[in-house]
């Protein structure tokens, strides 16, 4: 196996430093539109993070937040995984609250436990504290995605946003739930402020996207961790508009759109239908079992985005080879597979492993 720093990130031309800008290459942004491509690409959600150690050394006496409004960390941390796995694409280095944090929600990511909020929403007077985003108050975005487009060259990086849902469930739960029993209280308790309050996240997360492409991102991606807790009648109701919105303000750029959550088996033809480019699916549902339900209704076939079950990455390269041999397979039932975890990376994964797994979905699906 080759030392991490013996791998060229995608995009980068051998025997030179200078990386070509070249995208149209690019095999991720291939997939993503259902294009020919010359190997199944794959990058990994938490590919920047905690289980590198280069991570862990740069974080160390810098906490979440701050990390993610200095632009010298978030280019670094957002390259370090583009370097060591060669990867076909980039995920900015971010946190989903931080557009909150940018306006001025009394907010911080406590370590171990996630993003709290000093005052939930439960009123209709508490939304005056989430003001509107521009590009003046996360001017560091902006900062931090040019140099990394620069730097990047031909491998894509993907920006990403908070779905309304899942940020909401943050702002009215006060911090992580397990049940989100306060968010779907104030869904049917009080619709009007629900909608209100979502309404609200949608336009948050259309202008912190909006930034981040217009910047240079080729491609976003929506995460609604925790939409996976809603049945298929409470999301049409009260979360597929506002996840339309976003993705419906964004088709004007022209980048590839991604869907995410988890646990969301029941609702992927809901969360395709809310306009996604790219539906990700989490390891629970096949490939070819997501792509049949989302186009049960006759809705056209869509690329997929996934979905090793994470706990793989601790099995063993035999069980582990023989998962990708049969998510590649799966995958060919969609116009386009990006693959990824079915999650994200777990803290205490082996690079190694993943580096591991790189390697055999581009050798195994090399056309």
């Amino acid at each position: 196996m080759p030392s991490p720093t013996a791998i060229t990130p995608t995009g980068a031309q051998h025997g030179s430093d200078s990386p070509t800008t070249d995208l149209t290459r690019s095999a991720f942004l291939l997939a993503a539109r259902g294009e020919p491509v010359p190997h199944t690409p794959i990058w990994f959600m938490r590919q920047a993070g905690r289980s590198l150690p280069e991570y862990r050394a740069i974080r160390e006496g810098t906490t979440m937040l701050e990390s993610c409004m200095r632009p010298d960390l978030v280019v670094e941390i957002t390259l370090q995984p583009v370097r060591r796995y060669g990867v076909d694409a980039a995920i900015f280095f971010s946190d989903i609250v931080l557009p909150l944090k940018a306006v001025g929600v009394d907010l911080e990511i406590k370590p171990g436990v996630g993003p709290v909020v000093a005052q939930p929403v439960r009123s209709a007077d508490d939304l005056d504290a989430i003001r509107p985003v521009t590009p003046a108050d996360v001017s560091y975005v902006t900062e931090s995605v040019q140099e990394l487009v620069r730097q990047l060259g031909g491998t894509p990086l993907i920006g990403f946003a908070g779905a309304p849902f899942t940020v909401a469930s943050y702002l009215v739960e006060g911090g992580p739930s397990k049940d989100h029993a306060k968010t779907k209280a104030l869904m049917h308790g009080d619709p009007e402020l629900w909608h209100a309050l979502a309404d609200r996240l949608a336009d948050v997360a259309i202008a912190y996207l909006s930034v981040q492409v217009e910047a240079g991102a080729s491609a976003i991606q929506l995460f609604d961790s925790w939409a996976g807790a809603l049945s298929p009648r409470d999301y049409t109701e009260f979360v597929l508009p506002h996840s339309a919105k976003v993705f419906d303000a964004l088709s004007t750029y022209g980048v590839p759109r991604v869907h995410f959550g988890v646990n969301t088996g029941e609702l992927l033809p809901l969360m395709s239908a809310a306009g996604a480019d790219v539906v990700g699916v989490d390891w629970r549902v096949p490939l070819d079992e997501a792509v049949r339900r989302i186009t049960a209704d006759g809705s056209a076939a869509k690329p997929v985005q996934g979905n090793l079950d994470p706990a793989l990455l601790f099995a063993g390269e035999g069980p582990l080879v023989a998962e990708i041999e049969r998510i590649l397979a799966e995958g060919k039932a969609a116009p386009g597979h990006i693959f990824n975890l079915g999650h994200g990376v777990p803290p205490n994964a082996d690079p190694d492993v993943l580096l591991k797994v790189v390697q055999t979905v581009h050798a195994k699906s090399a056309r």
